[in-house]
């Protein structure tokens, strides 16, 4: 289903009226009416599950059952008594008064739509690879024409605070792991990224050193060097150094690379979360989760392809 460039969004270019900045509190009416289109079309629409197409209906069943149990209920309120599962579950979608529910819709229909109907392409050739790539394609410009800073992206819902890095270092670092090689950082950096999107930036931290270190040993792995298991970050970028994942003519210019990977990630954790707090609790601020994410990201796209070019 494709987006149009209408002549009011033009309009608003020309003006400076657009909004230039993300906000993550809200996810607007106008926004989960769209989203409910593109669901329609690449999932199934009312009158398809009213019909009981298995397909259709079972796609928004399990949907519907997965949010029941997770919030405790037996009917996704404002439903009174248990009916077709593809209205219950519209009902709760754009009566929700929290982002963080709307937003858990969204993750399980549109992993629906990217496996699901995926599936289905093995059975039948009917475009729906292509259904899956346009109905997500279509989320994510949705939810940039309407300032909101998610996107989904490999699976997860994950908050966008820098779209430049985001496109640059976030999205490349998550297709660059998402291989067997790279499952462990890969399952990692997602697990930050949704720490940091519930507002656990400790937790994000923690999972941005993990992931770093993840990495390097899987690259260690990978080309069979040693290093120990209990190898800590320094240890381990001694053994790609000394391994030559950065080439010797390289190195006295990567002075600065070298004292970034040693000091930035790691430092960043351990002096906000990774030891005890004391008398007085800390908290991580939102600008440095961002900051550590995105350095951990480009970082990881580094380490990843740097290990791609050798031979």
């Amino acid at each position: 289903m494709a987006v149009y460039d209408l002549y009011s969004k033009r309009q608003q270019r020309l003006s400076g009226a657009e909004p230039d900045v993300y906000q993550y509190d809200d996810i607007p009416q106008k926004l989960r009416v769209q989203i409910i289109h593109i669901l329609d079309n690449a999932l199934g629409s009312r009158e398809q599950a009213a019909n009981h197409l298995g397909r259709v209906e079972q796609a928004y069943r399990v949907i519907v059952g997965t949010m029941r149990r997770e919030l405790g209920v037996f009917l996704l309120p404002p439903v009174q008594r248990e009916g077709s599962p593809y209205t219950e579950l519209r009902e709760f979608f754009l009566g929700a008064t929290k982002a963080e529910a709307c937003l858990d819709v969204i993750e399980l229909a549109f992993r629906a739509v990217d496996r699901t109907t995926r599936d289905i392409a093995h059975i039948n050739r009917g475009g729906y690879n292509e259904r899956a790539d346009e109905a997500i394609a279509d989320l994510n410009i949705r939810f940039k024409e309407n300032a909101c800073g998610y996107q989904y992206v490999d699976g997860e819902i994950v908050r966008v605070d820098s779209e430049l890095i985001h496109a640059e270092a976030v999205k490349p670092a998550l297709r660059l792991l998402n291989t067997k090689e790279y499952a462990g950082p890969h399952q990692e950096f997602l697990s930050a990224y949704e720490h940091y999107r519930e507002g656990k930036n400790k937790e994000a931290l923690n999972d941005c050193l993990k992931a770093f270190e993840s990495t390097m040993k899987a690259i260690c792995d990978k080309r069979g060097w040693t290093y120990k298991p209990g190898d800590t970050a320094k240890a381990l970028i001694d053994v790609l150094y000394a391994e030559g994942l950065v080439p010797p003519f390289w190195q006295s210019q990567f002075t600065s690379l070298r004292g970034l990977l040693e000091s930035s990630i790691p430092t960043a954790r351990n002096k906000q979360s990774g030891h005890g707090q004391g008398a007085t609790p800390t908290a991580v601020p939102d600008h440095m989760a961002a900051y550590v994410l995105h350095m951990t990201a480009s970082t990881l796209v580094f380490l990843t392809m740097a290990e791609q070019s050798l031979p």
